[in-house]
């Protein structure tokens, strides 16, 4: 067997290895990432939607790789921003304070884009990975003449990731 095919040899077991052992990741992934696009792991402002617990979490594990999810405060009501007359009109402004910046009344609009197109893409990309992971996992069971390495690999895989999230 010549150095090349040696080489190309090795290079495909170390792919196999590799992809067999990274797969539950890229699956999660795949996954968590789809649904973030269209925002369904968080709550949004005049909306009645309320996520489930169980993708908050998934979410926040794929944005930051923790389980513990921030608390919000409460946004302020409009009450909460305004001053008393009197107070305003004699005090001065803080030294750092620095003033709203307000458009000008003529100044040109840049049109608002729709990313729901952007969106749906992305979403058919995580659907992609996902399948092609999951063929990936096939293949290298189908022509692969160790599959108890590969299972052994497959459930390094999964639990790995775990154990270094609970620690």
């Amino acid at each position: 067997m010549s150095a090349s095919h040696q080489f190309l040899k090795l290079v495909r077991q170390i792919h196999l290895y590799v992809g067999v052992f990274i797969a539950p990741s890229l699956l999660f992934f795949a996954l968590t990432g789809g649904l973030q696009v269209f925002s369904l792991h968080e709550t949004t402002r005049g909306s009645d939607y309320k996520p489930p617990a169980w993708l908050v979490t998934l979410a926040q594990v794929h944005k930051k790789q923790t389980t513990v999810v921030p608390t919000h405060k409460p946004r302020p009501t409009d009450a909460d921003h305004q001053k008393p007359a009197a107070a305003s009109s004699t005090s001065a402004p803080a030294p750092n304070a620095v003033a709203p910046v307000q458009a000008a009344p003529d100044a040109p609009r840049m049109p608002e884009k729709n990313p729901l197109p952007l969106k749906i893409f992305f979403a058919f990309v995580a659907l992609g990975l996902f399948v092609s992971t999951l063929l990936g996992i096939y293949m290298a069971y189908r022509y692969s003449r160790k599959p108890v390495l590969l299972s052994l690999l497959l459930l390094a895989g999964v639990a790995f990731p775990i154990v270094l999230a609970l620690i």
